[in-house]
């Protein structure tokens, strides 16, 4: 591939952790491709690691449902005001939005407009729900890099570029994580008789507020009918575990419960089975081989909206995926303390080894290179516009 001759400029937007991860991974293959390359938009940390310049900080972005979006509503739309702007005076080679697809895809769509190409990162969810929005994303994108094997035949259906690319954490996580040395990593002292549950509230504010009590109280019905039984949870942020804790004094001050900065993975490693949230910790929780209770609570308004526009059979991606029940999964008024205590023991009843087979199928059939071959669709992209840019 021929090099242009000025320095490009790649525009890059995660809105939250997970598009952070995906980013970093993205935007290190496209280095090596175009050492030069200045790459600016939004990330976290890892993307800024890799030396991209953040305009507005990330964390402002990473918002769910509607009625949590309303709530943040002009901070979202000065931002993107102030993106779209940027990226208009000083045009980047291309603009890959990572996943946040209502706030990427309008800034795709404007950026696209006027001649800079676009690709999206992470298919946005239009085969489970507002099908209508594919008229939309076909004027916002020019390529569609699809995680899941399914979502490709969608967007071949309607015309619009796509490529399966997997998923980088089915390349980065190892198809066996061991349970003793994850153990021994987090110093953790267990007994052959004592059980452990790793509790996963969620990464954002709201989703905390929400299952944090819940998980809690959980834990609490499973530590009084098994006293063997000890918990430990894992918080992505000092302000996410300052949250927690304050939970726990309020909620559980007794319980057997270690709080552990970041480690995420390490903890879902060591545990015998882990009670979550919805969304990639369930994917990571499947490539690590731990069984899962998935749950889910909207704000009420999100909820009503999303009831009825919502048309996939699963909201959990290990389900998603092998496209039927593998793991439990409990929304809104079905997410209480006694059903997702129930859930547990039964899954700690069991040696699960189907449900682990049936794991290990899935994490190799998303292992495609996907940092590798996503950058790759990306600089075919930036290519077609480097020739103008090169004199």
């Amino acid at each position: 591939m021929s090099q242009p001759t000025n320095p490009i400029i790649i525009a890059v937007i995660a809105g939250e952790h997970s598009g952070d991860l995906l980013g970093a991974g993205l935007v290190a293959e496209l280095r090596q491709r175009f050492p030069s390359a200045q790459f600016v938009g939004v990330g976290g940390p890892l993307m800024q690691a890799q030396g991209m310049q953040s305009l507005v900080p990330m964390d402002d972005l990473a918002v769910m449902g509607l009625a949590e979006v309303l709530g943040r509503l002009p901070t979202l739309l000065r931002h993107r005001r102030l993106l779209v702007q940027h990226f208009l005076a000083q045009p980047p080679a291309v603009f890959i939005g990572i996943d946040a697809p209502d706030f990427n895809l309008p800034i795709a769509k404007r950026l696209k407009a006027a001649g800079i190409p676009t690709m999206h990162y992470v298919s946005p969810s239009v085969w489970a729900w507002r099908q209508g929005r594919i008229a939309g994303i076909k004027r916002a994108l020019d390529h569609v890099l699809c995680l899941l094997p399914f979502e490709k035949s969608f967007y071949d259906k309607h015309q619009l570029a796509a490529t399966f690319v997997g998923h980088p954490l089915a390349d980065s996580i190892p198809m066996h994580s061991d349970r003793t040395s994850a153990r021994q990593q987090l110093q953790l002292q267990l007994s052959e008789e004592q059980r452990l549950v790793a509790l996963l509230p969620g990464s954002r504010s709201g989703e905390l507020q929400r299952l944090g009590p819940i998980f809690l109280q959980t834990a609490q019905l499973l530590a009084a009918r098994h006293p063997n039984w000890v918990f430990i949870a894992p918080m992505i942020s000092p302000a996410r575990e300052a949250q927690f804790q304050q939970l726990r004094q309020r909620i559980a001050a007794d319980l057997p419960l270690q709080v552990v900065s970041g480690q995420a993975r390490t903890v879902m490693a060591a545990a015998d089975a882990v009670l979550l949230t919805s969304g990639t910790v369930t994917l990571e929780a499947m490539l690590i081989k731990r069984p899962m209770v998935v749950a889910y609570r909207f704000n009420w308004l999100s909820y009503l909206l999303i009831k009825r526009l919502f048309k996939a059979a699963f909201f959990s991606l290990p389900n998603l995926l092998a496209a039927r029940r593998l793991v439990p999964e409990l929304v809104q008024s079905e997410v209480t303390a006694e059903r997702l205590a129930a859930e547990i023991e039964q899954l700690l009843k069991q040696p699960n080894t189907e449900l682990l087979a049936e794991f290990a199928i899935l994490h190799q059939q998303l292992r495609q290179d996907a940092d590798s071959l996503s950058a790759d669709i990306a600089a075919g992209l930036v290519m077609t516009t480097a020739a103008p840019r090169a004199h």
